[in-house]
């Protein structure tokens, strides 16, 4: 089969892209915005890629366009598909159709922490020998790959019920589906890590995301399991509308019979199921989010026979997602990281476990908001508080509706706005001195402000 994916750089679309080639089939794409990391792996796997949606791309003829929900009614391409009466499919339905069907499928959602979850519990089931095919929505730096089939019998295809982790993303599936992403995986295991609102675009307020969050839920089979985070009070409204399935939850603050919980500091800690110890965790991860996201793993885990003490020690050797406080480079000093924060929880849990390993050194918190539900402004008031913890603030303010500088203003002096990569650069750079951590957080390429950031401070230095 020839696919032709519309919005084929998302981390989702990219991932099924992967799996497609790997599958055997023939695979094209094209997206407006190009950018590592899943550009790069694109390229590595030798798919061809136009830039832009042009109607022209109709003549490629493939048997199936596969359209991301980047994709919207206006779209030059999918009016032409449309006209044409040619075949189109979403992409989760195509993934469940010729992926997911027939697998034991483990899927992680919630509005943080999704990507993490995902990338260990992938790592623990291959570090249990189960070989799982994985679809995240990062690349995770155990693998190198944000996606593969595995799993692979003697006929080069996956073992029926073979172990297939997937991120399980709420976001809507396409223009013509408004049902979230994850109603199309079916999930035998399914984690809910927790929930907050988010992609106010698409959702009116919590209870709508609760909704969704049942409707996945009811697809899980009575001989499945649903993981839950303990300390959640809207997934606890979510059960409440009816769970079918064994329900084990993680992370309760105090002995609590049958659940997983943590005692110790997030980068050593013993797992306790009700009184018992079952596994200990010595890992280079930081933050209690990240202990949290163990608890989920190895819960998850669990579920396909893999027990809490390898689970343990799987993740000792885990070396987290690119993107996810990843040390870009040090000049004079100074260090430039980048992160996939965007919601003010991830940036403020972001920025907390920064602090935790540097202590009283300066954390320096540059950010854009990008994403549509921070584009709308409904979580400006929360950014003093997300960036509470670090000691200077630089938003990058173009093409936003609100005033970034209004809503920072609880901020005072350890706050600025720029009106362009350039602008942001420059502000930065000056500020900066040596011993600072500049932290970078956006769920896009941010202009490539890592690079620039570092070549603008090695010139200073110069």
């Amino acid at each position: 089969m020839h696919i032709h994916i519309l919005g084929i750089c998302g981390t989702f679309m990219g991932g099924l892209a992967a799996l497609a080639r790997e599958s055997g089939h023939t695979v094209t794409g094209c997206d407006a915005n190009v950018y590592p990391p899943m550009s790069d792996q694109l390229q590595s796997l030798g798919i061809e890629l136009t830039e832009g949606f042009d109607a022209g791309q109709l003549a490629i003829k493939p048997d199936q366009f596969v359209i991301g929900n980047v994709v919207k009614r206006g779209n030059p391409l999918m009016e032409a598909i449309l006209d044409a009466g040619a075949p189109y499919v979403s992409g989760p339905q195509w993934l469940a159709d010729h992926v997911l069907r027939g697998r034991h499928v483990l899927a992680v959602a919630g509005t943080h922490g999704k990507t993490t979850t995902t990338a260990m519990l992938a790592w623990i089931l291959e570090q249990a020998g189960l070989a799982p095919g994985f679809l995240i929505g990062g690349v995770p730096f155990n693998f190198d790959v944000s996606a593969r089939l595995g799993g692979v019998g003697t006929t080069s295809t996956p073992a029926a019920g073979a172990p297939f982790v997937i991120e399980a993303d709420e976001y809507d599936t396409a223009f013509f589906d408004k049902r979230s992403k994850f109603v199309h995986y079916r999930p035998r295991t399914a984690v809910l890590n927790n929930l907050e609102l988010d992609h106010a675009d698409i959702f009116d307020d919590v209870a709508a995301i609760e909704r969704q969050f049942h409707h996945l839920v009811r697809t899980v089979p009575a001989r499945g399991r649903v993981v839950v985070n303990a300390r959640d009070a809207s997934l606890q409204r979510v059960l409440e509308m009816g769970c079918w399935s064994e329900v084990l939850r993680f992370g309760a603050r105090r002995e609590e019979p049958g659940a997983l919980r943590a005692r110790g500091e997030p980068h050593a800690f013993d797992v306790l199921r009700g009184a018992l110890k079952v596994a200990r965790i010595e890992w280079a991860l930081l933050g209690e989010h990240n202990q949290l996201n163990a608890l989920a793993a190895i819960a998850a885990a669990d579920h396909v026979g893999v027990e809490p003490a390898v689970a343990a020690k799987a993740l000792g050797s885990f070396g987290n997602v690119k993107r996810r406080l990843e040390l870009r480079g040090q000049v004079n000093g100074v260090k430039v990281y980048d992160d996939f924060a965007h919601h003010p929880t991830a940036i403020r849990t972001t920025i907390d476990g920064l602090r935790r390993k540097v202590g009283a050194e300066r954390i320096v918190a540059v950010f854009e908001p990008r994403s549509n539900t921070m584009k709308l402004g409904s979580m400006k008031a929360q950014l003093p508080w997300a960036l509470e913890e670090a000691d200077l603030a630089f938003c990058h303010a173009g093409g936003l509706d609100w005033s970034a500088v209004e809503a920072l203003a609880p901020m005072g002096a350890r706050a600025a706005v720029g009106s362009s990569i350039d602008d942001l650069v420059t502000r930065v750079a000056a500020a900066a001195r040596p011993g600072d951590h500049i932290l970078c957080m956006s769920n896009g390429g941010f202009g490539g402000i890592h690079a620039r950031l570092l070549e603008r401070l090695a010139a200073r230095a110069a």
